[in-house]
């Protein structure tokens, strides 16, 4: 297998350029950054590089963007020519150079203002919750999302979409609180590209730690998540309690990867007792 990381040099791009390399692949990385996982150091909006770069690549897995961080700090502008300009040319090369299998990485944040839920409810988020950016990164990943739907036709083994939720560094606690509802760890994030790339499955998918609790609690997840798991999970409660971390009181959204487990085929290995 021959594939192309885009954004390699950054931390979830460079996790996936270790993963396939540990598989045996023929990793390529491109960022415009240096690292140890980056091959070709290039614009991820440089067509002749790009095009370089895709010669006998047989899948492209696109992680390189502007990010959330960086609103306000660089021009939306430069967010257009990357995120969007940048995507549509990888798209149209990318079906010119003969390439199999496309996978973007996008964003949990372009749900954005379908994020708020309700007074005193929660958001169940999956697939076909409405996305609503809030600010110019999830205006483009979202623009960069439609951009891949419409060209994946041109990819024989397919093209999926994975919107990747919360997968920072942060302390313990709040990692394994995260994951219960809306995070991943980062190693996981990087396998659901790997995995994503050697199946010819197409679609968007929703990319998170699979959640223990059932759309049926919402209203009680919303009120008193706490108790909810002190009486439900006494697993969760005990392993919070032996390190001292704090059970979230309420939640105001989860995230459901069930499609991403069914459709897919991907089940993230690490959950809130893994930090």
């Amino acid at each position: 297998m021959r594939i192309l990381v885009t954004g390699s040099s950054g931390p979830l791009g460079a996790a996936i350029v270790r993963q396939g390399r540990a598989r045996g692949w023929r990793v390529r990385g491109l960022d415009i950054r240096v690292a140890a996982t980056t091959d070709v150091q290039a614009d991820v909006a440089d067509a002749d590089a790009l095009a370089r770069a895709l010669e006998g690549q047989d899948a492209v897995i696109h992680v390189a963007a502007l990010h959330a961080p960086q609103v306000g700090q660089v021009p939306d502008a430069d967010f257009h020519r990357v995120n969007v300009q940048g995507t549509a040319t990888l798209l149209r090369l990318a079906a010119e150079a003969g390439v199999g299998r496309f996978i973007y990485t996008s964003t949990t944040s372009l749900y954005g203002h379908s994020l708020v839920p309700p007074a005193g409810g929660l958001v169940w988020v999956d697939e076909d919750t409405p996305a609503r950016p809030r600010d110019i990164y999830d205006a483009t990943k979202r623009a960069a999302e439609d951009l891949c739907a419409d060209a994946a036709s041109g990819f024989a083994r397919g093209l999926a979409i994975l919107r990747i939720a919360r997968c920072f560094r942060e302390p313990a606690g709040v990692r394994a609180a995260h994951r219960l509802h809306r995070g991943l760890a980062m190693a996981d994030a990087a396998a659901a590209h790997v995995h994503a790339v050697s199946v010819a499955v197409s679609g968007t998918f929703v990319i998170s730690a699979l959640t223990p609790f059932r759309r049926e609690e919402a209203a009680a997840l919303a009120m008193d998540a706490a108790g909810l798991i002190r009486a439900r999970l006494p697993r969760v409660a005990a392993l919070f309690d032996r390190r001292g971390w704090a059970l979230p009181a309420r939640l105001d959204r989860v995230y459901d990867a069930t499609r991403a487990a069914t459709e897919l085929g991907f089940r993230p290995r690490l959950d809130f007792a893994h930090w």
